[in-house]
């Protein structure tokens, strides 16, 4: 396995254009649990995966994340700079196999992106965006540092339990995680 990142218990590589990695993410957004906040919990056809979630995978800034210890593949973790956004910023984010859940595996590899992208890649500022009915990823969200700024409302393809109450954005800026520390 090529790593790009490691923590205690995580190991982080890039994802290839791949099958075998493709398969990855086929078997990760094929879960109804998964994709409940994604897409209400219709799972993704390998086709609209291929076309939609891989292709926005292979640029860069995705990681497939896997247990160090056995290799067995948990899910993913991000962090990339969004179209639009003020030069120095990226935006965070993770999907994780329902098995891996309530494990701290999300924040163990959160934190180590943001750690990467403050120190490393010289990030000023790393945002992170959930349905405001996702409590599990919001803690996520604050057990690295981020907080609140904003709810808003977008439309999405797909109608999601809950989305009523919008989405909401968590930040941290360069100098706040440093006080952190």
């Amino acid at each position: 396995m090529d790593t790009c990142l490691t923590t205690d218990r995580l190991a982080l590589r890039p994802f290839t254009d791949t099958e075998a990695d493709l398969d990855l993410v086929v078997e990760l957004d094929s879960d109804p649990e998964v994709m409940r906040y994604i897409t209400g919990g219709r799972p993704m056809t390998r086709e609209e995966i291929r076309a939609e979630s891989f292709a926005r995978m292979l640029p860069g800034g995705f990681w497939a994340t896997h247990l160090r210890a056995t290799g067995e593949f948990l899910g993913w973790h991000c962090l990339r700079p969004l179209r639009g956004a003020p030069a120095g910023s990226a935006d965070l984010g993770y999907r994780l196999r329902k098995a891996a859940w309530g494990r701290g595996f999300a924040t163990e590899g959160a934190r180590a992106l943001v750690a990467k992208g403050f120190g490393e890649l010289g990030y000023d500022r790393i945002t992170a965006n959930t349905m405001y009915v996702n409590s599990g990823s919001r803690h996520v969200m604050e057990k690295c540092g981020l907080t609140y700024v904003r709810t808003y409302f977008e439309e999405w393809p797909y109608r999601v339990e809950g989305d009523e109450h919008g989405d909401v954005e968590y930040a941290l800026n360069r100098e706040e995680w440093l006080t952190q520390r």
